[in-house]
């Protein structure tokens, strides 16, 4: 058509759109340009044009013709590197769709694309499509571990926002984990990446208000919902306006604002109708409970039947869903409810709950399964349970979440956390679901991820007061000669390296210099050994010993964070070597869970 504007001019005025904060303006000049490259036969245009197109897609809604586009262009593209885009924006498409079953093909095609590209910024963009395509309750060892792929991809990119969705993705595990320094390292490099974009300011101060209100400091909530709202004027945030009112609806909660709860349910109420959406009626039922409307409540979890609740997608929203679900549940007394959900989140105690994209932290699994079991009679069970959340509430400073659990489920008598063992002990180390662990005294149990440490340690609880082999732990099957620590090679310039910082130190005290010279020489003397010769490894046996002593020690500093008693319990009576051992104490004996069980037949 005469006078229609290029594919590339309209590309063009589409990123000064959306770079101006202008998101339904990019978006439809992206459409434009996706017709006119088509029409142009101009395919790389097409590839810009619909990527550009998958920007703008919001989360837990339908996504239209969206994925029809993106795959009509990545048909069309046999090159790595576009095709690799495609089928991360495939991912995310269909995954943000809560259809994660058709999202993970294409995760991992864009992450096997990516690995032989070895582009880091297509392998930050195609680890992304793998985290939001794998965020289902049993993925979460596989999430730590991308999660740290990420953050290495992305750290030297020039584009903040891959760094910042590095960021994001490590503060939302942080949090699945509740590993507090790592939640505030990284919301400390959110904020430092607010001052390259008001995109990432946005995200600064929408994953504040979680941690903020973790501290008892609502009084920070309004302030924060303010910055959050001014950035989404200036960025284009699809989600932008979800996230405020999630921000709004929440601080009302933790703040005990009933008439703010009251204001913001029925925003809650009328977006989970209109579009369908399983996760936002169930957090509705929550906020219509800060207003104090029970019958509201009933109405919001009364559709989750059994039935229901069975069919939910394993996705990012699944725990939360359930999660709010069974509040809404214990406070309306729906017994069958309470059963149903109790029956999916009973495998998944300890487990921390966090929404997409960490907005708002909803407590720990523990808490309301300790709230279920006392409703349906099983004292046990519930105690357990309750003394499990409690002292993880108290670790981490959840005040509002202690307080709350104390008034709903008040102790029998003995104070939470674990303090001195006088007597025999129930101690699990096992495997849930997705690999976590959980660890720790009963009732006082919590969630570590998965470490080689803890498999080595498992084993030899197994087999307790038997000797087991270093090389059995490892699985190691073949023997292999003795290697030299050091080759002659790295020996040569090591020496000389070492002969130059000395001629350099002899013209002056240079501190920096002697420390080096200090380390290459403490490094060449552990690889010789006596009258010079060369110092060896040792077999295949030999290093699956320091390789079991290392896991064994790494997994006993985790532990020893949160309960120290055990950690020592262990280091006492673990032996290492070349065979290893645990050793019982009869005068302090522990009965060990080493499966995980279930509470109706416990």
């Amino acid at each position: 058509m005469a006078g229609e504007p290029s594919a590339e001019s309209l590309l063009a005025r589409a990123e000064l759109a959306w770079a101006g904060g202008d998101g339904p303006a990019a978006i439809a000049l992206f459409g434009r340009a996706d017709a006119a490259a088509e029409a142009g036969g101009d395919l790389s245009g097409r590839v810009r044009a619909v990527l550009g197109q998958a920007r703008g897609q919001r989360y837990n809604l339908t996504p239209g013709s969206l994925p029809v586009r993106l795959h009509a262009v990545y048909d069309l593209v046999d090159d790595p590197f576009p095709r690799g885009r495609l089928a991360a924006a495939l991912a995310r498409c269909w995954a943000y769709a809560n259809e994660p079953r058709r999202a993970r093909p294409f995760a991992i095609e864009a992450l096997h694309l990516a690995t032989q590209a070895d582009d880091p910024a297509l392998l930050a963009d195609a680890l992304d499509a793998a985290l939001v395509t794998h965020w289902g309750p049993d993925d979460l060892a596989l999430r730590r571990d991308w999660a740290a792929r990420l953050a290495d991809a992305a750290a030297h990119l020039a584009d903040p926002d891959a760094r910042l969705q590095a960021q994001l993705w490590t503060l939302t595990v942080a949090w699945e984990v509740l590993d507090l320094p790592a939640i505030h390292r990284a919301m400390g490099a959110i904020e430092l990446l607010a001052d390259e974009s008001p995109r990432a300011e946005f995200f600064a101060a929408s994953r504040r208000l979680p941690i903020e209100l973790l501290r008892g400091r609502g009084e920070l909530a309004q302030p924060l919902i303010q910055r959050a709202a001014a950035a989404s004027e200036a960025a284009v945030i699809p989600d932008g306006w979800a996230v405020l009112q999630s921000m709004a609806g929440y601080a009302a909660l933790f703040t005990g604002d009933a008439d703010g709860c009251a204001a913001m349910a029925p925003v809650y109420e009328s977006h989970a109708v209109e579009f369908g959406v399983s996760a936002i009626r169930a957090e509705a039922a929550v906020i219509w409970l800060g207003a104090g409307r029970l019958d509201e409540v009933a109405a919001m979890i009364g559709p989750f039947t059994a039935d229901v609740l069975a069919r939910l997608p394993r996705d990012s929203d699944w725990l939360l869903t359930v999660q709010c679900v069974l509040e809404g549940a214990l406070a309306v007394g729906d017994e069958a409810v309470v059963e149903a959900a109790l029956a999916l989140l009973a495998p998944y105690g300890g487990r921390s709950v966090v929404n997409a994209g960490a907005v708002m932290w909803h407590g720990m699994t523990d808490d309301t399964l300790a709230r279920a079991y006392a409703l349906l009679g099983d004292r046990e069970a519930a105690e357990r349970h309750r003394v499990a959340a409690r002292a993880t509430y108290q670790r981490i400073g959840a005040a509002w979440w202690r307080d709350r659990l104390d008034r709903s489920l008040p102790a029998p008598g003995a104070s939470a956390g674990p303090g001195p063992v006088a007597g025999p002990v129930t101690v699990h180390l096992h495997q849930q679901p997705g690999g976590l662990w959980l660890v720790g005294r009963e009732g006082a149990t919590f969630v570590l991820p998965r470490m080689r440490g803890l498999a080595h340690l498992h084993v030899l609880l197994e087999h307790a007061d038997r000797d087991v082999e270093a090389l059995t732990l490892v699985g190691a099957v073949v023997e292999q000669a003795d290697l030299e620590v050091l080759d002659d090679e790295s020996r040569r310039f090591l020496r000389a390296r070492l002969a130059r910082l000395d001629a350099e130190l002899a013209d002056g005290d240079r501190p920096e210099l002697a420390d080096e010279r200090d380390a290459i020489a403490s490094y060449l003397a552990r690889g010789t050994g006596l009258g010079g010769r060369h110092r060896v490894t040792g077999s295949s046996a030999e290093r699956a010993r320091v390789a079991v002593r290392k896991a064994i020690v790494a997994a006993l500093a985790r532990i020893g964070e949160t309960d120290p008693w055990l950690a020592r319990h262990l280091h006492d009576r673990v032996h290492t070597g070349l065979v290893c051992r645990y050793v019982t104490d009869p005068d302090h004996p522990a009965r060990w869970i080493l499966r995980q069980r279930s509470d109706a037949t416990a």
